[in-house]
């Protein structure tokens, strides 16, 4: 296990807020532009913890590497189309998406 899945401090609380969710379920956040796609290979719990924490190093990092980005409008397209689950947790104003295996 890396250091970074480690839950502590803000993660702790958000693992509890992260579930599976269709995506057609977030539609309007999508339509409002708040969500945010990370990569599949990356931890949700500590991207979603950098972000409430205001990690400015972190999350530089990750948007200038194209890890996190806003959902584009052809992913959310063929989300919808394929009615995806995603992996997703609220970090105001962001929900931050995942998709993923399982």
């Amino acid at each position: 296990m890396s250091d970074q899945s480690i839950p502590n401090g803000a993660a702790a609380a958000l693992l509890g807020e992260t579930s599976r969710i269709k995506w057609s379920e977030l539609a309007r956040f999508f339509a409002a532009g708040k969500t945010l796609r990370l990569a599949p290979e990356l931890d949700l719990v500590a991207t979603a913890a950098a972000l409430a924490e205001d990690n400015k190093a972190v999350v530089a990092s990750l948007l200038e590497a194209g890890n996190l980005a806003p959902v584009s409008d052809h992913e959310a397209t063929a989300w919808i189309k394929d009615d995806a689950l995603v992996w997703a947790v609220v970090v105001a104003p962001w929900v931050l998406v995942q998709m993923r295996d399982a």
